[in-house]
């Protein structure tokens, strides 16, 4: 083993178990530990009826944000704070996402659909959008004879529950074992995201967003050495690599927390 991998497994290993230490510390923090077939993970909700859901890429200089925490911590001075913040998907060398990528409305990255190597064209691959009081999870081709016009929305792959079945070829992965972040949809309004604290397979991560987070469709964002999880309120989860788009969600100012 490398001795950067080395620090990165090492690094990883202990920054899963702080996070997992130190998330759901009080029943109003939006993130919590869940043990699932004996796997840890850290959850995380939103819902649009008090909550708001928005994408990053660059910043005001042009600019990549690359890390989570450098992020805003309200969208403007009339929202509520930021709740928590993840990376949103993959990206290029440049930390250009490599799929669609929606922000504020525009289009600044079409949606892919050509074939190639790697974990976003192990199709089906899909798209998690926001289009007006509703969120979805929807494979690509499924999103696109939508024609929605949604802000924001973000496309990975590869889907890991599709209509409540796990992705058919996740079979031919099973030895494949990594630590992921996805996200799933539970309903129109809810979103939840999941970042594993340690290695897990396809399986096991589509399993978790099926069968204990309840969700009939999730999408698989990205893995490796550090799916990126920022939580600010407990001040724990900041991202040492530079990552592409990322993904926050906001408290709406003056809203009542929905029961």
């Amino acid at each position: 083993m490398r001795p950067r991998a080395a620090f990165l497994r090492v690094f990883c290993g202990f920054a899963g178990l702080f996070l997992s230490l130190h998330v759901g510390a009080a029943e109003s923090d939006p993130c919590r530990s869940v043990t699932f077939e004996g796997n840890g993970y850290t959850e995380c909700e939103a819902d649009l009826r008090q909550d708001v859901i928005q994408l990053f890429w660059k910043n005001g200089d042009g600019r990549s944000y690359g890390f989570l925490q450098a992020l805003p911590q309200r969208i403007d001075e009339h929202s509520g704070p930021l709740l928590f913040a993840t990376n949103a998907g993959m990206f290029d060398p440049n930390y250009k996402p490599v799929g669609l990528y929606i922000e504020n409305g525009r289009e600044l990255v079409h949606v892919n659909t050509r074939s190639g190597p790697g974990n976003f064209h192990l199709k089906p691959n899909g798209v998690f959008f926001v289009a007006g009081d509703s969120l979805g999870v929807l494979e690509t081709g499924a999103y696109l004879k939508q024609h929605l016009r949604p802000d924001p929305a973000t496309q990975s792959g590869p889907m890991l529950v599709i209509n409540g079945r796990l992705h058919p070829r996740f079979i031919r992965y099973g030895a494949s074992r990594k630590r992921r972040g996805g996200v799933g949809a539970r309903d129109s309004h809810t979103v939840v995201f999941a970042v594993s604290n340690g290695e897990v397979s396809f399986q096991e991560f589509g399993r978790l967003f099926r069968d204990e987070l309840k969700c009939r469709n999730a999408l698989f964002l990205d893995g490796g050495s550090v799916p990126s999880l920022y939580v600010p309120s407990m001040k724990t989860g900041v991202n040492f690599l530079r990552i592409g788009p990322m993904i926050g969600a906001f408290a709406r100012a003056g809203e009542t927390p929905v029961p």
